[in-house]
């Protein structure tokens, strides 16, 4: 064949699909340019005509996880605000920490995330923050894929949708096709009905679609029926947002009609059950809305309210968390599980035919992890260790547009050391809340 630009030898396939994982031992995957042009049985392709050659003898190869909502830079949180309820994390700690937020504190808590992220083989993810121009610079440093949207409020009506555009004009498509721009309306309990209308003009004036956050809270949907006579999802559908494509984080208090809406029109939902778990807000109907045949995501959401951007920890938990609600251990079976953090994230964010598999065609967004572990073996089946055994660190080697960018986990983007110690200098003022009160810091 013609040159590669990438050779991974002797690698274990393990290809999600919507109904069934495809397990291939024994497989070298050729990379030319940002895309995937072979995956042949070892010895078919020859090393020769590769620029670059990686072993992956002994390692899973799949695609990269699709983290479907993060609000990055609050890595810079973790751990400053716990066992509180919802509404008290939200207005004793959160929005007052944030106050605190410079440009530069955005940028380097993206940074960190990044790190994390791709140490965790998460390829792709869906950003919801402000300082928008900050994150969409350090993940395109780091070589993640990125679908970004501007946190708005619709306090400025105006001046936040000029804003927003202009984020989508400098962005949209930039570092080789990387960046992908949504708009960001926060919430329909926090956006005005006219706001909200105004965001579904700006969006199909300009293509694009919105990532939003519906339905977090039983007491969400109880105040939005006494207030508009309407669920939640029913809100975005009247004021237009489902004319082009939305991205609902949470969704976890949808009903049997909101779901059946949904069905309707392009909507996919990003899943984030360790937040819902730990702030006490309920478990997402996840089977339902899959069986609906709405694209369900996996997400980790901040680490402020989850601690880790861990895509492996949220795919074990939405499967155990569907068996436990249902009574049925059949339900979110393992290439549910695997899909949902794969190709189904890739369908939630209209990149189907793009990412989420590991076939000749799609984009190069790959992962190579080690299942040679204590914690893995023996090894029955691969598709079994990743669900149920494997963990972050487990990740060697992450590839994202063909471009390695964690090799044998050492990164090769950006300056890890660094971004820890800029992360560690802010943290004790970014700890400062109203009232001179402060959350503890330490310096280990």
């Amino acid at each position: 064949m013609e040159a590669m630009d990438l050779l991974l030898r002797g690698v274990t396939v393990v290809d999600p699909g919507p109904d069934r994982v495809v397990v291939r031992s024994g497989c070298d995957i050729a990379i030319r340019g940002p895309t995937i042009v072979a995956v042949e049985p070892t010895g078919h392709l020859d090393p020769a005509a590769a620029r670059q050659v990686l072993e992956g003898a002994g390692m899973v190869a799949m695609p990269g996880l699709i983290n479907l909502h993060a609000h990055a830079a609050m890595v810079l949180f973790r751990g400053a605000a716990e066992d509180v309820p919802l509404e008290e994390w939200f207005n004793d700690y959160i929005w007052a920490m944030e106050a605190n937020l410079t440009p530069e504190d955005i940028y380097w808590g993206a940074l960190l995330a990044a790190v994390e992220m791709i140490e965790g083989g998460i390829t792709t993810v869906a950003d919801h923050y402000f300082e928008m121009d900050q994150i969409a610079q350090a993940f395109v440093e780091a070589g993640l894929r990125a679908h970004l949207a501007w946190t708005m409020f619709g306090q400025q009506p105006a001046e936040e949708l000029e804003r927003a555009a202009g984020f989508a004009a400098r962005w949209h498509g930039a570092a080789e096709g990387r960046i992908r721009v949504w708009l960001g309306p926060h919430a329909p309990y926090t956006c005005s009905f006219d706001f909200l209308q105004a965001v579904a003009r700006e969006a199909r004036r300009l293509g694009l679609g919105c990532h939003i956050h519906v339905a977090e809270t039983a007491e969400q949907v109880t105040a939005s029926r006494q207030r508009h006579g309407l669920t939640p999802i029913q809100v975005l559908e009247r004021a237009g947002l489902m004319a082009q494509p939305l991205l609902c984080a949470h969704a976890a208090h949808v009903t049997v009609q909101d779901i059946a809406l949904m069905a309707a029109h392009r909507v996919g939902v990003a899943h984030c059950p360790k937040t819902f778990l730990k702030l006490a807000a309920g478990i997402a109907p996840v089977v339902a809305m899959r069986e609906a045949g709405i694209p369900v995501g996996l997400g980790t959401d901040g680490a402020a309210s989850n601690n880790t951007l861990d895509l492996w920890e949220q795919m074990r938990l939405a499967a155990l968390l569907q068996k436990h609600e249902r009574r049925d251990a059949r339900a979110i079976p393992l290439h549910e599980a695997l899909w949902m953090a794969t190709g189904e994230g890739a369908r939630a964010l209209g990149e189907e035919g793009r990412l989420g598999r590991l076939q000749p065609g799609y984009l190069a967004d790959l992962i190579l992890v080690r299942l040679d572990g204590a914690h893995v073996q023996p090894l029955h089946r691969p598709e079994a260790a990743l669900v149920y055994a494997v963990r972050a660190s487990d990740v060697d080697t992450v590839i994202v547009n063909g471009r390695v960018v964690m090799a044998h986990r050492q990164l090769l983007t950006v300056d890890k050391a660094e971004i820890l110690r800029q992360a560690r200098e802010r943290a004790g003022r970014l700890a400062q809340r109203a009232g001179g009160r402060r959350v503890q810091t330490y310096s280990l």
